[in-house]
């Protein structure tokens, strides 16, 4: 075959040497096999609208930039890729900031591309002008303001690199309409190299021998796992050392599911809310082995009082995280799954019937509070306890904020890694809908229930319509008490049962809204039909709704107050409510 007569090879984008901002953008998006994105047009992005036209990205057109970016989260827990969010300037970036916060204090990766006014009218006050760069700098990894049309190629790929090495994050490219417009001409790095930054730090031998010590020394050890287990895969490595050490675990609502809720060694969520028996356990330890977590203050509480007898072990890929709140008596930072391959041979198998023993005590001393004593109606914690049971073995569960999310944490049963998605750090409550879409987009195959409230529920309702649009067979529950429910229970603890502005005098007819949407929905008051009612909900091809009215009463217990010890749980006094 003459060399005139051979087929030529397609450029890649690495290899295309003329393009404009916005195609340069497109052809990054498909080199770094980002081939979804969630977003809503508006003028300082038409270009790159336009760009993405005739490409193979998967646009997800949302109804609000904020049910855009939870939804692109949604799909970043569930892929571990980075989820792609394009939104326009001004309010269309403003809209954003809220899902920004939320990935960057769970530890999400994303890449937000915002359109920008023109470079020539940056600074000038223009028509849908806001500082996005500078809004964003203490809720993102990194951030971008391209004004240099060659920049552009070098902080795709850098974007990319950022968002999804050492500690995830949320990375924004702000790109000026006049960028996109304009041709750049130079090609994207093949590597990505950034001066001082390094996302997998060396560990040194001593650190692991030390490690490896202080669990084989210890006669009280309990394991306190984060959200970081999941995002270094690192779960099946954590449940080798727990069996084959013998070690209790207490798991925080972002590694749900790294072990299942229903294994022996688990006793569930530690802190404000969590089981008797794991607070107990971390105030009783010698050792506490933290494991891709923050400590934060809503486990820690009392930093003087928790675990007062037990070493620290705190590993953790992020350095700002190691001695933030509380000091770490053996301080470990790198990849916590590149720590367990080199930890576990160094760790002697043994069992810890004593310590297993006093736990069993711990749990059988201070049964749970499924029943909800002295309250006349529908019980939550058994209604979500039941949809568990009867879900799909595959499922994924959604929450929103609020004390539906609670009981979910507590009662839902998770037998795999993210699996459970729920906004952590930051507590954003409207969080679930478009979360619970970017889940389904993400797992087409996967029942996708989502457990919300009547609250953060009507934040971000325009979203029924994106389920709609693609056919999205999400479970929407609804946990409706009438009131902004975690709120008021602490009106009632601590202030008297003065409820200011936690009441809603009115909602909406859940059903009836669901029905707009052309989503089917039952509504359920009486315990008698909440079997048949899950059942049907769950049957459903397509989306379904169901509607919970639960009592407004009904509290999450055990509750330890802010900021007070392991074992201060609270008492909830016999009084009635106003």
């Amino acid at each position: 075959m003459s060399a005139k007569s051979q087929p030529k090879k397609a450029p890649t984008p690495a290899q295309t040497t003329l393009a404009n901002g916005a195609q340069t953008i497109i052809n990054g998006l498909l080199k770094n096999d980002a081939t979804t994105v969630f977003g809503y047009p508006g003028g300082a992005v038409i270009p790159l609208y336009d760009a993405m036209y005739d490409s193979k990205i998967r646009h997800i057109l949302a109804r609000h930039e904020q049910g855009a970016i939870h939804a692109a989260d949604g799909w970043a827990r569930i892929t571990g890729r980075p989820g792609v969010v394009f939104a326009t300037s001004g309010p269309g970036a403003t809209n954003l900031v809220t899902g920004l916060a939320n990935a960057h204090m769970d530890s999400v990766p994303l890449v937000v591309i915002t359109g920008q006014v023109a470079t020539t009218s940056i600074g000038a006050d223009s028509f849908q002008e806001a500082d996005i760069y500078g809004i964003s700098i203490p809720i993102t990894k990194h951030n971008y303001l391209v004004k240099n049309p060659a920049d552009l190629p070098v902080a795709l790929a850098e974007a990319f690199y950022i968002a999804n090495t050492g500690r995830p994050g949320p990375v924004l490219i702000d790109v000026p309409k006049d960028i996109q417009n304009l041709e750049i001409a130079k090609a994207f790095p093949e590597t990505v190299t950034i001066a001082g930054y390094n996302p997998d730090p060396p560990i040194s031998q001593a650190k692991i021998q030390a490690l490896a010590e202080a669990i084989n020394v210890s006669q009280r050890p309990v394991l306190y796992v984060g959200g970081g287990t999941a995002l270094s895969k690192a779960d099946q490595l954590v449940k080798e050392l727990a069996e084959k050490a013998d070690i209790p675990m207490v798991v925080t609502l972002q590694a749900k599911g790294v072990l299942p809720d229903d294994h022996p060694l688990v006793l569930g969520l530690p802190g404000m809310h969590g089981s008797k028996e794991a607070n107990l356990a971390i105030y009783n330890s010698d050792l506490i082995l933290g494991l891709g977590v923050r400590f934060d203050d809503r486990v820690v509480g009392d930093v003087r009082r928790f675990a007062p007898a037990a070493r620290i072990v705190h590993v953790d890929i992020d350095p700002a995280e190691i001695g933030k709140r509380l000091a770490a008596d053996l301080p470990v930072t790198g990849d916590l799954k590149t720590v367990l391959e080199r930890t576990l041979p160094l760790v002697t198998p043994v069992k810890r019937g004593e310590w297993r023993s006093q736990i069993q005590k711990f749990r059988d001393d201070n049964p749970g509070d499924d029943d909800e004593e002295g309250l006349n109606g529908l019980s939550p914690q058994k209604v979500i306890r039941r949809l568990s049971e009867l879900a799909n073995p595959d499922n994924i569960c959604v929450t929103d904020v609020g004390q539906h999310q609670m009981w979910a944490a507590q009662r839902y049963i998770c037998r795999q890694p993210r699996r459970f998605l729920s906004s952590g750090g930051l507590g954003t409550m409207g969080f679930g809908l478009p979360a619970a879409i970017g889940a389904q987009i993400a797992a087409p195959k996967s029942q996708v229930i989502l457990i919300t409230g009547d609250g953060g529920f009507q934040m971000n309702l325009q979203e029924l319509a994106t389920i709609r649009t693609y056919n999205l067979p999400i479970k929407i529950l609804i946990v409706n008490n009438g009131c902004l429910g975690m709120v008021r229970q602490w009106q009632k603890f601590f202030f008297k049962s003065r409820y200011s502005q936690t009441i809603f005098d009115w909602n909406p007819n859940f059903t009836a809204l669901g029905q707009v949407y052309d989503i089917p929905g039952q509504r359920v008051e009486k315990p008698e039909q909440v079997e048949k009612a899950l059942k049907t909900f769950l049957a459903a091809k397509g989306p379904s709704l169901l509607d919970l009215v639960v009592p407004m009463e009904a509290n999450v217990m055990p509750m330890i107050p802010a900021g007070r010890g392991q074992t201060d749980f609270y008492e909830e006094p016999k009084i009635p409510e106003a």
